[in-house]
């Protein structure tokens, strides 16, 4: 008699599986010596009161189970959910600590046995749906039915635990840009229109940042309703053993539930061999949905491979992020969010994060009745330092201080640094609201060429620029990027571009010409290479979303086809007299003591600005020790100290006049 309202499925499964064990039951007793629990007729097979699959009959079908594997699998499993079926695998076995199936037993009770069930390549071990415990031979072992198929079979559905630790669950956020929104349903589309049993297509999305695949990832997850899991390529396996038991139990994962998989090979770098031989035996193993992060297309594998590139949000949409996030606030800002958003390309979740530092931080520092005249201010630094990046060796990052009064340069110089800055500052303004970057797509990164000999300037000049536009000063020696191994120089510079595009940091590349001098013939493989970084640095200085600065002190020796693609060529001449002069009045702080300088003097010394701050600098060390004021004598002992460091001699005519 049906009931009045119906079962859950859980209910209706746990019933379906209490009486498809029936049998399985009655033939242990009858085995055991109990002869009235044998049937007169076959028994028919359970109804499953619920319109959906049973779990066992889906196991069943998943892995292609026989009757006998079938009846073998619910031995093991009654014995863990039906104390009865412990007790009569004991008096079957004779022994009361025996209480547990073993293949002899199931061979002497159910019916249909053959002995290929037990094998390693048949589905109940290839699967590890039961493990064959240590024992005296095959089979007089132990069976046991393995946990996670255990809980399957009782309604209950969780990743292994053997591989949990390796996943993070993704789940998609509360919306997601509109461009990021499209390429998700772009995908979604492709894999539903696969027909059912055709293997889909391995999706590759690739770019410099994690982030928003994963949201891009999460929304392909909600729109095909199912669970998306991240793995790490670098926490897989690497012994082969453990990366076959790994792939194995995956591909049981991805056959019980419905996972969508994130591989994040962001940090794997094409010449790891072994990581990249471990990739491409997951994505053979992997029959689910799979999605690949990497910064660069790769082929991993034979499979069907669609390449889509992941960029963070549009200018437009990042505006719209930041609008949605200050709400009323937003129009108090007076222009300020548009240089925000012009200098600092964030993804969604980092402005969401950042959005909630600069909250917690203007609470902390004037309470919860704050106003607005801080929050454009706080808002810049914290968006500067969140995404400042992280360069490792390649790069150092410099604490500015010097401002435009530091700088004594000829008033060319200054005019055409300041027209830097300006292009910096209305960048956004020039190429996206008048329409100038519709027009074409290169040429648009800002890049300077900075020349001169040594001291003369060229660092203190991208210091003020870096103060002037409030943004984070990267040295990057070329010398030391530049490798002699084929495609490691080309391996670093994307790494210095990918990371610094999101805080657009102003990149300073000293010692240009090691890498930019006017190259050669192609004569040999390293030739050929070494054109191909000059043209991959160039490509990405065009391409680069901040200020690219680079200095050098041979002009002559650089290429002119890298010359005309650098937008600003700032000379640094070597000062004269009054530029002298002016450096000296310049070069003391108000509150360090001086006593009779005479900076008209002290210009005679015919040296760099660089120069002249090592001899004031060496000198305030001098005379601090003397406990005196800093004065001519302590000058003419440093200057011939730094003399001495230039291999120079300090001619009298540079000290005439000198009172000491």
């Amino acid at each position: 008699m049906k009931t009045s309202v119906q079962k859950s499925w859980r209910e209706a499964n746990k019933d379906y599986l209490m009486a498809s064990l029936e049998p399985v039951r009655k033939a242990l007793k009858r085995v055991a010596g109990d002869q009235s629990s044998e049937p007169a007729s076959p028994v028919p097979p359970p109804a499953m009161e619920h319109q959906a699959s049973s779990a066992l009959d889906t196991l069943c079908s998943l892995f292609n189970l026989s009757a006998f594997e079938r009846d073998v699998l619910l031995l093991c499993a009654g014995v863990e959910i039906d104390s009865e079926c412990a007790q009569l695998c004991a008096v079957i076995q004779g022994d009361p600590l025996r209480s547990y199936p073993t293949f002899e037993l199931a061979l002497a009770t159910l019916p249909e046995p053959y002995w290929f069930a037990l094998s390693p390549v048949a589905p109940l071990r290839y699967w590890r749906l039961v493990e064959v415990e240590a024992g005296r031979s095959l089979v007089s072992s132990p069976l046991r039915v393995d946990e996670r198929i255990l809980h399957y079979l009782v309604g209950l559905s969780y990743l292994d635990k053997r591989l949990s630790h390796l996943f993070q669950p993704l789940f998609a956020t509360a919306s997601l840009v509109p461009s990021h929104q499209a390429l998700a349903r772009q995908i979604g589309a492709v894999w539903s229109s696969s027909s059912e049993g055709d293997e889909l297509p391995v999706v590759q999305l690739c770019g410099p940042e994690i982030a928003s695949k994963r949201n891009i990832a999460a929304a392909i997850g909600t729109l095909a309703n199912q669970r998306v899991l991240l793995l790490s390529a670098t926490a897989l396996p690497g012994a082969a053993s453990e990366l076959e038991e790994f792939l194995r139990l995956w591909e049981r994962e991805v056959a019980l539930d419905s996972y969508i998989l994130l591989l994040n090979c962001q940090n794997v770098e094409p010449v790891d061999a072994v990581r990249e031989s471990i990739i491409a035996n997951v994505i053979e193993a992997t029959r689910g949905p799979l999605i690949i992060a990497s910064r660069e297309r790769h082929a991993w594998s034979q499979r069907p491979l669609l390449t889509f590139d992941v960029r963070k949000p549009t200018p437009d949409e990042q505006w719209k992020l930041w609008q949605a996030a200050l709400g009323e606030q937003a129009a108090a800002l007076n222009g300020q969010l548009q240089r925000l958003v012009s200098h600092f390309s964030l993804s969604e979740t980092s402005i969401r994060a950042i959005w909630a530092g600069v909250q917690s931080q203007l609470a902390v520092e004037q309470g919860q009745s704050a106003g607005v005249e801080n929050l454009g201010a706080v808002m810049w630094e914290m968006c500067r330092a969140q995404a400042r990046p992280g360069l490792g060796d390649l790069a150092q990052r410099i604490e500015v201080a010097a401002t435009w009064e530091d700088l004594v340069v000829p008033d060319l110089q200054r005019s055409i640094l300041q027209e830097i800055a300006m292009h910096v500052r209305q960048r956004r303004q020039v190429y996206e609201n008048w329409g100038f970057a519709s027009k074409t797509n290169r040429g648009l990164g800002i890049s300077a060429l900075f020349v001169g000999v040594s001291g003369v300037g060229k660092t203190m000049a991208a210091e003020v620029l870096a103060n002037e536009l409030r943004l984070d000063l990267y040295r990057i020696d070329l010398s030391a990027v530049v490798s002699k191994y084929i495609g490691e120089t080309e391996k670093n510079l994307r790494r210095i571009f990918d990371t610094a595009e999101e805080s657009g940091a102003i990149l300073l590349f000293d010692e240009a010409d090691a890498l930019f001098g006017k190259r050669s013939e192609v004569k040999d493989s390293h030739d050929r290479y070494a054109n191909i970084e000059v043209s991959y640095l160039l490509q990405r200085m065009e391409a680069y979303q901040g200020l690219a600065i680079l200095t050098t002190n041979m002009k002559d020796i650089l290429d002119p086809a890298f010359m005309r693609r650098i937008r600003f060529i700032v000379q640094f001449p070597f000062p004269d007299l009054t530029q002298r002069t002016e450096i000296w009045r310049r070069i003391f702080p108000q509150v360090a003591p001086t006593e009779c300088l005479e900076a008209e003097k002290l210009a005679q010394l015919n040296v760099a600005g660089g120069n002249i701050r090592n001899i004031a600098l060496k000198a305030a060390f001098i005379a601090a020790d003397a406990g005196e004021p800093i004065r001519m004598q302590h000058l003419l002992l440093a200057a011939r100290n730094e003399y001495a460091n230039l291999e120079k001699t300090l001619a009298g005519a540079e000290i005439k006049g000198w009172e000491l």
